[in-house]
């Protein structure tokens, strides 16, 4: 999630769909891009269908990168929050309230889920989103983009790791027919024995009902069969090989791991995944998908093969600066969350600190860990200057005064997690 896809070409796509399948009372809002946009959201362009995307996301990466965002971005995500629980992806009036014309979002709202649940203190927000996404699930077990649609690996992908990271069992959210969103996953799995892609993830199956392999799709349910939602910390190494196996029933976890397997393969030629060309492009060849190769990182670090990731974090730190500053917040959020799975340092990404680049994107965050200034030659002098001396120790001092403060700050709102 938005796991993953590019959440605003995804969304824009699933909008057009809606509008096109969907009765007028339901049609996506026309986004406005010279409205003003509230002060507590991140970044700057049109919000229309990633605004709660692109937030949850930036506020779980601040998370893992030890920052405490500003209670006006954090408030703004909790006011976007329909009475019923749901989230749509952007309410530009969120005095409103929300009525049958309001598009919520699946995505946006289990997104929305894990970002309060890492922020902790907000059990009650947390608890309706997915009281909701329980109340839209479809008869298979999964969900789609919007309610009311077929289901898709991604939604239900992203769907299965807000319940995870809640701790709420994904397994035992039932449909009305008994169905779970494990079962309604590994419908959209392609066979080992399927030359073009398999052990991949199809998005949904085509017109002819055939299984195309999608590496958007994969990398969210490589998560979502492992039980992984958006934030990966730590995996153990798995010690087997990456292969797609075949048996004779497959779980979940093998389907996940069948689909680690296939993007392992895809990386294995360049480094990266590419995206399809858009319809009546003038150039045919595929473009590399920088998004689609961070949530990779993520999930191959979730199957516990980080190793087979490395070339594609390199990748990453070497070419992914112009995509992340056009991106964004989501962009930023994404390569931190990867590099964050991976074991890297965020704020040394290929020289870039990700995370001073994402806080510069909306309100200056509570507090952070920033690294130490760069020594300059002045510096370096006045540390020979005996009368200086005891000044520099008190600052060090307090620096280290100042930092256990803000590490039992960080612990108390760990711990708060945690119950």
């Amino acid at each position: 999630m938005s796991v993953r896809r590019s959440a605003a070409a995804l969304a824009a796509a699933s909008a057009v769909f809606c509008v096109t399948a969907a009765p007028a009372a339901t049609a996506a809002p026309t986004p406005s891009p010279s409205a003003a946009l509230p002060a507590g959201l991140y970044g700057t362009k049109d919000p229309t269908y990633d605004g709660v995307w692109r937030q949850s996301l930036a506020l779980l990466a601040q998370d893992v990168a030890k920052t405490v965002p500003a209670e006006q971005a954090v408030g703004w995500l909790t006011g976007q929050q329909c009475e019923n629980g749901g989230f749509a992806s952007y309410r530009a009036d969120a005095s409103k309230p929300c009525d049958a014309k309001t598009m919520l979002d699946t995505n946006a709202t289990a997104a929305a889920v894990q970002a309060l649940r890492a922020l902790g203190g907000h059990g009650e927000a947390v608890n309706k989103g997915l009281e909701w996404l329980k109340s839209v699930q479809n008869e298979d077990g999964g969900w789609s983009y919007n309610p009311g649609m077929p289901s898709d690996a991604n939604s239900t992908s992203v769907v299965i790791g807000a319940f995870a990271a809640a701790k709420a069992r994904p397994g035992e959210v039932k449909s009305k027919s008994g169905k779970s969103p494990f079962d309604a996953l590994v419908t959209f799995a392609v066979p080992c024995a399927d030359k073009a892609g398999g052990g991949a993830f199809a998005y949904q199956p085509d017109e002819a009902g055939k299984l195309l392999a999608n590496g958007d799709a994969t990398a969210a349910a490589v998560l979502a069969g492992l039980g992984r939602g958006l934030v990966v910390s730590g995996p153990e190494p798995d010690g087997g090989p990456a292969a797609c196996t075949s048996p004779a029933k497959a779980t979940p976890e093998q389907s996940a791991r069948n689909g680690a397997a296939y993007l392992a393969t895809a990386l294995a030629k360049t480094g990266h995944l590419d995206s399809p060309p858009m319809p009546g492009a003038a150039d045919p060849a595929p473009l590399p998908d920088f998004g689609n190769t961070a949530d990779a990182v993520l999930a191959l670090s979730a199957a516990g093969h980080g190793d087979k990731a490395d070339r594609a974090v390199q990748w990453l730190e070497k070419n992914s600066a112009a995509w992340a500053k056009d991106g964004g917040p989501a962009a930023y959020a994404q390569l931190i969350l990867a590099a964050h799975a991976h074991g890297d340092d965020p704020r040394d990404f290929g020289g870039a600190d990700l995370v001073r680049q994402l806080n510069a994107t909306g309100p200056a965050p509570a507090s952070t860990t920033e690294p130490p200034a760069p020594r300059t030659k002045s510096d370096a002098g006045e540390e020979h200057k005996g009368g200086d001396s005891a000044g520099i120790w008190w600052i060090v001092g307090a620096g280290l005064a100042a930092g256990a403060g803000i590490g039992i700050l960080i612990s108390g709102r760990r711990k708060s997690k945690q119950q």
